[in-house]
């Protein structure tokens, strides 16, 4: 299974920024979820951020709250995310980090999910309302199960708690470049740089960037400010919303987006 390791390494040395896209898996449908991403892979996608679906999102904004909404109506369920993650990578061997809420991770079992989603060629799991104080909950059974770990930092994150998240942190630190939910901005914040630079001064790990990132513009400005990866959602998201019923359109216009950022940095 490769590893982010692996994949940040090779586009280190390229002198280039990893490409991650995030889906809603099963939004709108199981089969339309599944191919939109397989496209997205062969845009050039890096690596995958997936969310399983969930009734309260409280870390998103409207865009991928409705996504989740379509898929659970659609019969998105863990067991359901777990089969659809191994038909991607089936596909490919990707690196695939899921974000998610603790609700879904307590109910199915914290040591199973772990192990059951690492088999099935997770990478890592990130739960957006999981505290950094309370990380001890699961970095201990995502270790055990062959998962690496990735936590948030934001803008408004003091200098101790940064070097408790890099400390906890195996995989990637995800990066909030705004204050407030997911969602597209016109403008980017210009938080981003000078947070990026501090997170590079405590850790080795990769810091990658997301929330707000919505044009190729905004993805090369991530770029240049020394992120090692650009983290797209609520753009793609919303690519998808725009063509349901159509998945053919769906899978092309996601593909030309994602081929632009790719070009772009």
């Amino acid at each position: 299974m490769k590893t982010y390791k692996q994949v940040f390494s090779e586009l280190k040395e390229q002198n280039n920024t990893a490409l991650i896209p995030f889906f809603v898996l099963g939004d709108p449908d199981f089969d339309t979820s599944l191919e939109v991403i397989k496209a997205s892979i062969d845009a050039g996608a890096d690596i995958l951020e997936l969310g399983i679906p969930f009734s309260d999102p409280i870390a998103d904004g409207p865009t991928i709250q409705k996504a989740d909404i379509r898929a659970i109506r659609a019969g998105m369920n863990v067991a359901k995310a777990l089969e659809l993650v191994r038909k991607v990578k089936e596909h490919r061997d990707i690196p695939i980090g899921l974000l998610m809420y603790y609700n879904l991770v307590y109910q199915y079992g914290t040591e199973k999910f772990f192990k059951d989603f690492h088999e099935a060629g997770v990478n890592s799991v990130l739960i957006a309302d999981l505290s950094i104080d309370d990380a001890d909950e699961i970095t201990g059974p995502a270790a055990s199960a062959g998962l690496d770990t990735v936590f948030m930092a934001t803008p408004v994150t003091d200098p101790e708690r940064m070097k408790l998240v890099a400390s906890k942190t195996t995989g990637f630190i995800y990066t909030v470049s705004v204050l407030g939910v997911t969602g597209s901005r016109e403008k980017l914040s210009d938080t981003a740089e000078g947070l990026v630079g501090k997170l590079k001064e405590l850790t080795d790990v990769p810091v990658c960037v997301g929330f707000g990132i919505s044009t190729p513009e905004q993805a090369v400005a991530v770029a240049k400010a020394g992120a090692d990866g650009v983290i797209i959602g609520s753009k793609i998201v919303s690519l998808v919303e725009r063509n349901l019923g159509d998945r053919d359109k769906a899978i092309v216009e996601v593909s030309t987006f994602l081929a632009e950022v790719k070009n772009a940095i």
